[in-house]
């Protein structure tokens, strides 16, 4: 895989995780009442917000990393 490949791909995880995020806190008519005191789409919100923008930090990260790699 080449270097540029996997640095869109992991540009891509990366969006999509922070969407994913975003989309965990979207209210929702949900049984269960997160710890957010609403019912969210989720009803791991926050927990699952913040693992997911840590994962997507994590792939933005490792993305960086391999850019400044020499070629």
């Amino acid at each position: 895989m080449s270097r540029q490949t996997l640095s869109s791909l992991l540009l891509v995880c990366a969006i999509l995780l922070a969407i994913g995020a975003a989309v965990t806190l979207l209210p929702s008519s949900a049984l269960t009442i997160s710890d957010l005191g609403y019912r969210t789409l989720c009803p791991f919100a926050p927990w699952s917000t913040v693992t997911l923008l840590f994962l997507a930090g994590l792939a933005w990260v490792v993305r960086q990393h391999i850019n400044s790699q020499p070629a």
